[in-house]
């Protein structure tokens, strides 16, 4: 499931240019996690009244690690969108 193709299906492009390529990608999945942690904690508080600490708490792990298959995939193609010179 975490598993990605060595080469891009329609150009061919290497994705691995080299160790630590996707250091960078780091940084995007950062900000998609915070992303994520933030709109799930506005969806609690204003559609269910500001639940207790534990709710919160919970609500955003689950949410996170349910949509951590598209923080990993997605963030290092932002990432290669990022640096790619075309």
């Amino acid at each position: 499931m975490a598993s990605m193709h060595a080469n891009c299906p329609s150009c061919n492009l290497k994705y691995e240019k080299e160790p630590g390529n996707f250091y960078g990608a780091m940084y995007v999945s950062y900000g998609i996690s915070t992303g994520i942690f933030l709109v799930t904690a506005f969806v609690l508080y204003y559609f269910f009244n500001d639940p207790a600490l534990n709710v919160y708490l919970i609500s955003i792990l689950l949410v996170a690690l349910i949509l951590f298959p598209f923080n990993f995939r997605y963030s290092r193609v932002i990432f290669l969108y990022l640096i790619w010179k075309s």
